[in-house]
């Protein structure tokens, strides 16, 4: 009986993947296209395929290359930092499997962010509009402060997946009114605010973190395209912490304005 030969693997069969990628190499350089041609394998996602570019820094065309750069960490979908447009997408990269992509595969650096190089981006806007709202509960550490109060099971259960929140960028990059011509917070820091003013302890300064909603560039930003919730990789309800935050921004104003 003649012996049964096993099928040839995907990569055995010579199969390429095709990646058009935005480059530049500094932030004030003008950024260019650069074709790579990467040996298949099953299962692979864009974050591996960027690892093969590295360790092999050659084009499409055979030629020598600087290799490009990007950001990852966890490789999870849980620490952001692998944000990127992906076949004019704005995603993460370590969750984006080759397999379900159209070919050539286009990668790009969101917009709405500075450039640092190539696939690298400065997320400032983002962290300073955390700050601006105060999205922490303010605890001097001088004292043990025991357990805390609990949250009520139907509070925790919402403000769970708010918490779920990873600053990837996402949201603000799907978001028509981020951009360079305006101070608009974004969704993920109009969220935080929801979730930091839910908190048993958080909720002393409320009133703090609505009055920064209410500044320029606060939550009258919002133009309701709701492109948020629907780019954000780990499905936060952000419109309805936007309409909630509405609501809690205009009781404020009465408050101010009757003096309360």
């Amino acid at each position: 009986m003649a012996e049964a030969t096993a099928a040839p693997t995907p990569s055995a069969t010579g199969r390429k993947v095709k990646f058009i990628i935005t480059r530049r190499e500094r932030p004030d350089a003008s950024p260019f296209t650069e074709e790579f041609e990467v040996p298949y394998r099953p299962n692979m996602n864009v974050i591996s395929a960027l690892m093969e570019i590295q360790r092999n820094p050659v084009n499409a065309k055979g030629e020598k290359t600087v290799p490009v750069c990007w950001e990852s960490n966890c490789l999870e979908e849980v620490c952001g930092a692998c944000s990127m447009v992906i076949n004019g997408k704005p995603r993460q990269a370590c969750s984006a499997l080759i397999d379900k992509l159209e070919q050539p595969i286009r990668l790009e650096p969101m917009s709405t962010f500075p450039v640092v190089r190539d696939l690298v981006i400065n997320r400032e806007r983002m962290f300073n509009a955390l700050k601006k709202v105060k999205a922490w509960i303010p605890i001097d550490g001088t004292y043990d402060l025991g357990p805390g109060p609990r949250m009520a099971e139907s509070k925790r259960q919402w403000a769970y997946e708010l918490s779920k929140c990873m600053t990837c960028g996402v949201c603000l990059e799907a978001c028509p009114n981020v951009n360079d011509r305006n101070s608009f917070i974004g969704p993920a820091s109009i969220s935080q605010v929801r979730l930091f003013n839910a908190h048993p302890t958080g909720e002393m300064n409320a009133h703090e973190r609505l009055e920064a909603l209410m500044e320029e560039g606060g939550i009258e930003g919002c133009g309701n395209s709701q492109n948020c919730v629907r780019s954000c990789p780990k499905g936060i309800p952000l419109t309805t912490s936007i309409a909630a935050m509405n609501k809690d921004t205009t009781k404020q104003l009465f408050k101010q304005w009757l003096g309360l």
